[in-house]
């Protein structure tokens, strides 16, 4: 294989790979502060894309992409009060039950409203004509602004759990929901606000892929899958390894495409799932997953939802 189609295959990998890096950190920060994995965090993607596509005919581009973004957090909050902030120490096959259908009801809303079109934002700089070489290999201007706004958003949420009051109050709930709230800390509005950023950086990666990849409606589920296994590879609760896994993911699955029929391509994070979920259920750093699900455990099934 030729240098130059090599290096094509991997930065197009690296593309993926940080979308799907977003995905499975918004798996992440929902599991950390409440222990529900929300398999409708693929739907923001697509939501965020889809709003912003409809907002930019009436705003300028980056004020569409902003409103989006909020508008998709402020959707994931509506669902986390309306389906699941009721809920009493719901078991966790029943949560799942409840993220799946989420899904679908995100999912076919968003096919009345928008339609089975697909539909792209413009690009952020240049247009689908120029390109930037590297190598010998051609990238569009908008790989750039996909892996500047992953990188950017893995390091702000980052510096969000490390010094502020609120990220550190987010990790104190991740920790213990019972001692949080006897400093004076209100899990419910923890709850919100996981939903919220989870939803918010879903919708501002999706904005950010779609001049590439283009948006429909059905395309939150691949992503949910693909974010999954980035989490469960990192290990679920570890948002750094998420964002390495989901490199990994991209790559690998760039990768197959020299080797395999292009059909086969979203085989790979499903091979890669089951093989996890077989020979390592813990993800690679098994000490912290480990620590995270035994203090879950301790504290009841979807002990991070806070009972009303």
């Amino acid at each position: 294989m030729p240098l130059s189609q090599a290096l094509q295959y991997l930065l197009a990998g690296l593309t993926s790979g940080a979308v799907y890096a977003i995905v499975g950190i918004g798996f992440n920060v929902i599991y950390s502060a409440t222990g529900i994995i929300n398999f409708a965090q693929g739907e923001f993607l697509m939501l965020g894309g889809l709003i912003a596509i409809t907002l930019q005919r009436l705003l300028p581009l980056p004020l569409a992409v902003a409103a989006a973004t909020l508008a998709t957090g402020a959707a994931g909050v509506v669902l986390y009060l309306v389906f699941i902030a009721w809920l009493k120490n719901p078991a966790a096959l029943r949560m799942i039950i409840i993220t799946i259908g989420l899904s679908i009801l995100v999912r076919e809303a968003a096919l009345h409203v928008w339609g089975d079109q697909v539909h792209a934002l413009p690009f952020f700089s240049g247009d689908e004509t120029s390109s930037v070489a590297v190598l010998g290999a051609r990238l569009s201007p908008q790989v750039f602004w996909v892996m500047g706004t992953s990188a950017l958003m893995v390091a702000t949420l980052g510096l969000f759990f490390r010094f502020t009051l609120l990220g550190r109050a987010m990790r104190a709930c991740a920790e213990s929901p019972t001692a949080s709230r006897l400093c004076g800390i209100r899990p419910s509005s923890i709850v919100a606000l996981s939903f919220f950023l989870a939803a918010a950086m879903g919708a501002l990666a999706g904005a950010a892929v779609s001049p590439i990849t283009q948006t429909q409606y059905d395309m939150g589920s691949s992503l949910a899958v693909k974010g999954f296994t980035c989490a469960v590879l990192g290990g679920l609760g570890n948002s750094a390894a998420a964002a390495a896994a989901g490199l990994v993911v991209g790559v690998l699955e760039a990768s197959s495409i020299a080797f395999l029929p292009i059909a086969y391509k979203d085989v790979v994070a499903l091979t890669i799932l089951l093989a996890i979920l077989f020979l390592r259920p813990e993800g690679l750093f098994a000490p912290r997953a480990a620590r995270r699900r035994r203090r879950a455990a301790s504290a009841g099934p979807a002990a991070g939802v806070p009972a009303r």
